[in-house]
């Protein structure tokens, strides 16, 4: 079986992808609509077909990508039954199964974080990505949006921890930067759910935290109860796919990279950057291009907008690629390297093209 975990920085939401190898079907949990071209690009690049987008449960500090992928792969939207946003194409219940390929996903309903919370087993029981039900030595919080401690409590116990020791339990969510842990694990160390802990003890713990709402909820939470879709998108029955920011490929070394064709057709639709030296500007450089060394890049862009598209170049493409993979490991979204860089340009400059030639 194909599978890769993903992160969203901002968030701190981890996405899962897992596809049958021989069939080339594919499932994504937790979709990231601020991901959702890094998402779509990996699907494309290894071949698969996406045929499901499961979400855990309705979030409170993300927008998920349900709506868009489904739009963009004919991929149907699955959430829980109990409290799971209308639009989903699949509302399963406790004890469902989703398939893909030869193998198979198991729901188990797991409510407390909120009504709607899922979590999903894998069919030979070797993981299990959890939600906000179960994190990696703690929990969801209950406090809001149909919490409940005492439900949440028997959930994890009875439908995750229940589990073999040695599976594999994959979170929703980690902000101290740990990706797996398992079911031995947690009964032994999670201080909240773990250690021989009673449902008393664990309710008191909750009720005595003081938790800041989610910083993006007022967005999240009516966004996710339309798969992730603004008011005035359609949420069924929309055909078009939506326009990816750029016609992006990746190359040998990793880099996402466009033409410098469509650069120069699109310019004015993105920021360039430009990582040359200032002595090398002489030679010509992009109409409106920000000229920013490749050793100050990542300082620069420490206050950039991470949603802001941004096109780097360079001589040849070398420096541009090394600087479009340090800004996307930063977590910026919308980047790309001009590929084969201002010698790329200045090959197809014309008399009345837009530019300068090396």
């Amino acid at each position: 079986m194909l599978f890769r975990q993903l992160f969203d920085p901002e968030s701190s939401t981890y996405t899962y992808l897992l596809a049958d190898e021989a069939a080339r079907e594919a499932v994504i949990i937790d979709p990231v609509r601020d991901q959702v071209e890094r998402d779509a690009l990996l699907v494309e690049e290894l071949g698969l077909r996406l045929v499901y987008v499961l979400d855990t449960h309705v979030h409170a500090d993300h927008v998920t990508a349900a709506g868009v992928l489904r739009r963009r792969f004919g991929a149907k939207t699955v959430a829980s039954v109990h409290g799971g946003p209308g639009c989903a194409d699949v509302l399963v219940e406790d004890g469902a199964v989703i398939r893909f390929g030869a193998r198979s996903i198991e729901v188990r309903s797991t409510p407390g974080h909120t009504d709607g919370c899922v979590t999903y087993v894998l069919d030979d029981h070797s993981m299990a990505f959890t939600g906000d039900a179960l994190l990696i030595r703690g929990c969801g919080r209950t406090d809001f949006q149909q919490g409940d401690p005492s439900k949440l409590f028997a959930s994890v116990h009875q439908k995750i921890l229940s589990l073999p020791a040695s599976t594999l339990l994959y979170p929703g969510h980690d902000y101290k930067g740990r990706t797996v842990t398992t079911v031995d694990e947690e009964l032994r160390l999670n201080p909240r759910l773990g250690g021989g802990k009673s449902e008393a003890e664990f309710v008191a713990i909750m009720q005595g935290l003081r938790l800041a709402n989610p910083k993006k909820i007022d967005e999240a939470l009516p966004a996710n109860l339309r798969c992730g879709l603004t008011a005035e998108e359609s949420v069924t029955g929309e055909p078009a796919r939506e326009r990816a920011w750029a016609p992006i490929v990746r190359s040998a070394s990793g880099a996402l990279e466009v033409t410098a064709p469509w650069v120069r057709e699109h310019l004015g639709e993105f920021r360039v950057i430009d990582v040359r030296e200032p002595d090398e500007l002489a030679s010509g450089a992009i109409e409106g291009a920000e000229n920013v060394p490749l050793a100050q890049v990542e300082a620069a862009a420490a206050a950039w907008d991470p949603n802001e598209a941004l096109v780097i170049v360079c001589r040849s493409g070398g420096r541009s690629g090394r600087a479009a993979l340090a800004l996307e490991a930063m977590g910026l979204r919308r980047v790309a390297s001009m590929a084969g860089g201002m010698l790329a340009w200045s090959a197809g400059a014309s008399p009345q093209g837009g530019g300068c030639a090396v």
